[in-house]
């Protein structure tokens, strides 16, 4: 029962969209009415307003870190172990996805798996975040970035962690990423994909 309170929980924080937040703040367009029609910091990028975009990323990330570090905090208290902390990461990087807020149709996870990611390692959050900068500057393309990253980060997670419950949820979103990123693979190989910080 603990546990399911605990995922239900991560769950209504990952479903809090920053991206329509910080949209309202900054008095722009409804993210899911422009460009990609993304929920996501890229896409709010393209508004032309950086501010609004960072806010995006940072809330986005920062909703998937805080709840990985109170599961992690709060599960031992409950008699939890290290699988309860794994569901939390899943739980809440799945709200950003299907947030019940905005009728299950979110964003494609990026900002949340990495915020999830340093909260679960610090070292895999960073190795994470270097294999998206890198491709960002070289190829400018944040979907191809994110397919690269989400690709090499359960290996990143089972050297750092060794195989558990942790490796499970990583590898788990990063199928989910890829997936979620299926329209911008065919893109990218037609050429049609927009670039980091092209506007609509």
């Amino acid at each position: 029962m603990t546990m399911f309170v605990f995922i239900l929980l991560a769950y209504l924080l990952g479903s809090v969209s920053f991206a329509v937040i910080a949209s309202w703040l900054f008095k722009l367009p409804d993210p899911r009415t422009y460009g990609s029609k993304n929920p996501g910091a890229t896409n709010v990028l393209r508004s032309g307003k950086k501010a609004a975009a960072i806010l995006t990323l940072l809330g986005d990330a920062g909703k998937g870190w805080l709840a990985v570090v109170l599961a992690q905090y709060y599960a031992p208290l409950w008699g939890l172990g290290g699988e309860s902390v794994a569901a939390v990461a899943l739980a809440v990087f799945l709200g950003h996805i299907f947030p019940v807020f905005l009728r299950f149709q979110g964003g494609k996870g990026v900002a949340t798996a990495v915020g999830v990611l340093l909260g679960l390692s610090l070292w895999v959050g960073l190795l994470a975040m270097a294999t998206w900068v890198l491709v960002a500057y070289v190829w400018r393309y944040s979907s191809l970035s994110a397919l690269v990253a989400a690709t090499l980060t359960p290996i990143y997670t089972l050297v750092i962690l060794g195989l558990g419950s942790s490796v499970i949820a990583v590898l788990l979103m990063s199928l989910v990423l890829v997936w979620r990123h299926k329209s911008n693979i065919v893109n990218l190989m037609e050429g049609k994909e927009g670039r980091i910080g092209q506007k609509s």
